[in-house]
């Protein structure tokens, strides 16, 4: 591997998250065991992902994603994401910590990323020696749901590596604490967090409060789930209906293909070369996401002039129109995916990209567009001032452009891509390679379609969101008013509330006409009346904190408190907090 290469690996595998996407992790007690050799690791690793899986198999087997499902994949070495602490250039050696992962995207279905939630926390629960984390685009986004519940002093800046779920609930590691001989770091890595959770040297269990904004965040599921889905009724052709067959899954796919087409898809869409066939239409069942529903409903879209539509006099105009979207959503996804496995052969071979057509390949416009791994590349080669700051679309910028576009193709990890990519094409030729006719769809009792009228009356349901976390707004705004209200009005110590018991309002004014009265001498003042100087003291460290409390929380006093304590006296608002900072 050549260092270009190197560089080009590491700054992939620490990319900031793509949008709308979901990563988590399952770490098993195992893992903190240093001496277990690489091969038993990662053999019980695969035991383990097996049993996961297999937990969550009655619940979420027939659930439609909306682009990826759930999945979980071994993970051994220190370049993974779901390890990294703060310090991204000078990792911690102890951030390698073998365990589970996996990403999803979950686009416009935010259910997606809830129902994840729901099975690492069944996970964590039914496999007691297992624990996890999950993060999205926004960061700790479990933090921004408790928001109003969480500790005062946690902040973006400290939250990495602190929020896990273990055994079925929510618990945050302290900011720094120790017991015995263990020490928390300020900022622990994967395996301090880890060993203070399992140990239980430390209370790392949330509040109630925060147990109840998560769950009751993911209260309903996994019924909840089956709640999100549509089923509906479509004419679609015979290729088609072959596919949904065999793999109703799919539909993601052609949902995201048709919602996110370009001009290069539309192309494909309007020639239907691998769907349409001989023009047979059979009606089907099909089920998917609300969102996906929605996406299909809500866009406007011209049937292609070879596709047989039905009049939109007849009844079953809406039927064909949805079956129409589905069905070019097909054709632009297997077409624009059919192109990688050429590119991938290509690169193989050693051929260039201007070897093979003299212009830009189809796979390579769409790994300008939506490869992950491009984007991390390209991003990368920015951040090294590759480009020299030229005007985008300039001609020496486009020159540049398909330097970096040829030198990715020919990387591992463009290839790994393109198999990725490439995987639902060949499943739907082994699928159309199965013997099938517009018989076998004859005469299905099909179910009859779901009600939309959620697509349309969602306002209610919004309204009772809103007023919901309102309530929480209102119930912190009283509980700050009187955590302040209660500093203004008590003090802080047993001698500021015998000082108040013994004031007297006639008894100052007196004394202070006396002391305005009196004329004094070289000595200075005199204090009048029966005042005693020598029974005047003066309490230093009660002293300092009412000037702290004048002045603000920025005065630190060092070794009269420590960190967290300092954080818990200040003002500090947990809803000012912007969790969406922290990045993997």
């Amino acid at each position: 591997m050549t260092a270009m290469d190197e560089e080009y690996e590491y700054s992939a595998g620490r990319a900031r998250i793509p949008e709308d996407t979901l990563l988590y992790a399952i770490f098993p007690d195992f893992a903190l065991s240093e001496s277990m050799p690489a091969e038993e690791t990662e053999s019980r690793l695969k035991e383990l992902q097996v049993q996961c899986l297999d937990t969550i198999s009655d619940f979420a087997k027939d659930y439609i994603w909306q682009h990826e499902s759930f999945n979980l994949q071994p993970a051994i070495t220190s370049s993974c994401t779901c390890t990294l602490n703060s310090n991204l250039r000078n990792p911690n050696p102890r951030d390698t910590v073998p365990h589970l992962h996996g990403r999803l995207k979950y686009g416009d279905n935010v259910e997606d990323e809830w129902f994840v939630v729901f099975i690492l926390r069944e996970i964590t629960k039914r496999i007691p020696s297992v624990s996890a984390r999950v993060w999205d685009t926004d960061g700790e986004f479990l933090l921004i749901e408790a928001a109003y519940a969480i500790p005062r002093w946690l902040r973006p800046e400290n939250s990495w590596n602190r929020v896990f779920i273990w055994r079925g609930e929510i618990h945050i590691l302290p900011l720094s604490a120790s017991a015995g001989d263990y020490h928390l770091p300020v900022k622990p890595s994967v395996w301090d967090s880890l060993q203070a959770l399992t140990s239980g040297f430390l209370q790392t269990r949330a509040s109630d409060a925060v147990q109840n904004a998560i769950n009751s965040r993911i209260s309903g599921y996994p019924d909840k789930a089956r709640v999100n889905m549509h089923r509906v009724r479509v004419r679609v052709p015979l290729s088609v209906a072959q596919v949904l067959k065999h793999e109703p899954h799919l539909i993601s796919r052609a949902v995201e293909a048709f919602y996110d087409r370009d001009v290069d898809s539309m192309k494909a869409a309007s020639r239907m070369e691998k769907f349409l066939g001989n023009k047979e239409m059979v009606d089907v069942s099909v089920r998917m996401s609300r969102a996906m529903y929605a996406q299909l409903v809500q866009q406007a879209f011209q049937a292609p002039r070879c596709y047989p539509m039905t009049p939109l006099s007849s009844p079953n105009y809406k039927e064909a129109e949805l079956g129409m979207k589905i069905s070019c959503g097909f054709e632009m996804m297997y077409q624009q995916r059919s192109h990688y496995q050429s590119e991938t052969e290509n690169a193989e071979l050693g051929l260039s990209g201007s070897g093979v057509a003299g212009v830009q390949s189809s796979a390579l416009k769409a790994a300008r567009s939506r490869d992950i791994g491009w984007e991390a590349f390209r991003r990368s080669l920015e951040n090294r001032g590759y480009f020299r700051g030229l005007l985008e679309g300039s001609k020496d910028h486009k020159k540049l452009m398909d330097e970096a576009l040829d030198y990715y193709r020919n990387t591992t990890l463009f290839s790994r891509v393109s198999k990725v990519m490439h995987a639902p094409v060949e499943c739907i030729d082994e699928i159309l390679s199965l013997p099938h006719s517009s018989s076998d769809f004859v005469g299905l009792d099909l179910p009859p379609d779901d009600e939309d009228l959620w697509l349309y009356n969602g306002e209610e349901d919004l309204t009772a969101a809103m007023l919901e976390r309102q309530k929480e707004i209102d119930s912190y705004e009283r509980d700050r008013l009187k955590r302040k209200q209660s500093k203004n009005t008590t003090g802080n110590c047993s001698t500021s509330r015998e000082t108040m018991n013994d004031f007297n309002v006639e008894d100052v004014a007196k004394n202070m006409q006396e002391f305005v009265d009196k004329m004094s001498s070289y000595e200075g003042a005199e204090v009048p009346g029966n005042g005693n100087s020598e029974s005047i003291s003066m309490n230093m460290r009660q002293f300092i904190k009412e000037l702290k409390l004048a002045t603000g929380p920025d005065i630190k006093k060092k070794g009269v408190c420590s960190e967290e304590e300092s954080l818990e006296d200040s003002d500090y608002s947990s809803l000012d907090m912007d969790f969406g900072t922290i990045r993997c």
